[in-house]
């Protein structure tokens, strides 16, 4: 544990000047589990930089976005309050994103790679035929996204079903509807895997199931579809 507490105990503080104004920032969350803890599928060095620079950096900029943001809307400027919308959507949907992933992976030891079971299990048969159909069909549309994105497992509230979406960049789920709850997504960008396994994301794809966190994914379902 010392090598992820070393480095998580320091989150990004909020600016005592942003606190006095009222305005929320954000932290970079501890992870569960070590760095090295999800080997061999996803290596110590890849999560040590995607936790620690990666999502970081999307965390600071959402603050810092953030911050010009208020500052714009006190002085009335229209303008640079637009023109930063694209800078929150990335860096936010960067931190929600990550935030999420982190949840969706486990240590072996701690269930990683089990099948989900109960009534997610069996909405998983009812929507796609079989467990092996979904990995199948997520592993397939997260190889095909063009260039950065993600590939979700979702649960559409408004038809009480389970869906399967793509999104680019850091675009979170809710971009491709309103009622979609992320219940787990991969993150296919390189910088996910690269270090590991080079250009060949079918690969990584392919391994990242050996650590999916199915009992997170069945409790987000369990809440939100009682």
């Amino acid at each position: 544990m010392a090598l992820r507490t070393l480095i998580t105990k320091n989150p990004l503080r909020a600016a005592a000047p942003l606190a006095s104004r009222g305005l929320q920032t954000f932290s970079l969350p501890d992870l569960p589990y070590d760095y090295g803890e999800l080997e061999p599928a996803i290596s110590a060095e890849i999560m040590q930089l995607h936790h620690q620079k990666h999502h970081q950096a999307y965390i600071t900029n959402y603050n810092k976005a953030l911050e010009q943001l208020d500052a714009a809307a006190a002085k009335g400027d229209a303008p640079t309050v637009v023109k930063l919308q694209s800078a929150i959507k990335f860096n936010g949907g960067g931190h929600v994103n990550h935030s999420i992933f982190w949840k969706n992976l486990a240590p072996v030891r701690a269930g990683g790679g089990e099948p989900p079971h109960g009534s997610l299990g069996w909405a998983i048969d009812n929507n796609f035929g079989s467990f092996e159909a979904l990995r199948q069909k997520m592993t397939a549309e997260g190889a095909a996204v063009q260039g950065s994105g993600w590939v979700w497992l979702g649960l559409d509230k408004e038809f009480k079903r389970l869906v399967v979406e793509t999104t680019s960049n850091q675009d979170p789920l809710v971009t491709k509807g309103a009622s979609l709850v992320p219940l787990l997504g991969i993150d296919v960008w390189e910088h996910a895997y690269y270090l590991q396994y080079k250009n060949v994301r079918p690969d990584y794809l392919k391994n990242v199931w050996k650590v999916a966190n199915w009992k997170y994914a069945s409790e987000i379902f369990e809440k939100e579809n009682p």
